[in-house]
């Protein structure tokens, strides 16, 4: 654990529970080394059979506001894809319940990241968005799991739009599941209520069969999602262009094509 450098891991609830803490601020971007380390983490869990609860959190004032952009150019999109996937792949391989307390903005990839946890809990002046669209590009899990969080028509609006949506409007749709003052306190507090007297063991069964519908999706539709993104979308002028754009700070010429 000591040679984490962009995250942080502590423990609570007696050592059952972790806080995984996303500790680059002030953006707490999602880059390859933090993919790394999150995947890292979470591979050793897998001999920790203890451990009932992971929690993301943001170090600062923001959860995360997303991948890394310079990670989405050219080549290395199929690197950053596969990284950024396999966080996923190993929750859902692993069952672990997970939750996120989401302080400030919490965008792209990092509102992908707390939007497939089993709880989020956000204070009140959090924002969520997918704002991958206004880059000409589109978020894969979101796209996968919105609709089981939100319903298909809010997810669309959700993803096709890229506006922002605030932890109110978030909370009335089930993309959050409490609003408070302390998120993360609040998330500790349910951990120590709620799961603090179950099964580890069962728990973790219960997770992915809870999921069950969820994982199937995510497993057999993500490989299709990122051939959709590597092999049709980042062919197109515009997906490049975008990205290119955001990175020279300039507005973007689109050629719709």
């Amino acid at each position: 654990m000591s040679d984490y450098q962009k995250i942080r891991i502590e423990p609570f609830l007696d050592g059952q529970a972790l806080r995984l803490v996303l500790n680059a601020p002030k953006a707490n971007v999602l880059d390859g080394q933090m993919m790394g380390e999150i995947n890292q983490a979470l591979g050793s869990l897998k001999e920790r059979t203890e451990v009932k609860l992971v929690c993301f959190v943001g170090e600062g004032k923001h959860f995360s506001f997303g991948a890394s952009v310079e990670e989405h150019v050219g080549e290395r999109a199929g690197g950053m894809l596969k990284a950024f996937h396999g966080m996923f792949r190993r929750m859902a391989e692993l069952g672990v319940p997970t939750a996120a307390a989401v302080s400030g903005r919490c965008l792209g990839g990092g509102m992908e990241l707390a939007a497939f946890c089993n709880r989020v809990v956000a204070h009140p002046g959090a924002v969520f968005a997918q704002p991958e669209i206004q880059l000409a590009v589109l978020p894969p899990i979101a796209s996968l799991i919105l609709p089981f969080r939100v319903g298909q028509g809010r997810a669309d609006e959700i993803n096709l739009t890229g506006r922002d949506v605030t932890a109110e409007e978030a909370l009335s749709i089930g993309l959050v599941d409490q609003v408070t003052e302390e998120p993360l306190a609040a998330v500790e507090a349910w951990a120590t209520e709620q799961l603090g007297p179950k099964s580890a063991a069962a728990l973790r069964c219960a997770t992915r069969a809870s999921r069950w519908h969820w994982n199937k999706v995510l497993t057999e539709e993500l490989q299709g999602m990122e051939e959709l993104y590597l092999k049709e979308l980042m062919g197109t002028h515009d997906a490049n262009e975008g990205l290119q754009a955001f990175l020279e700070k300039r507005k973007p010429a689109w050629q719709h094509r």
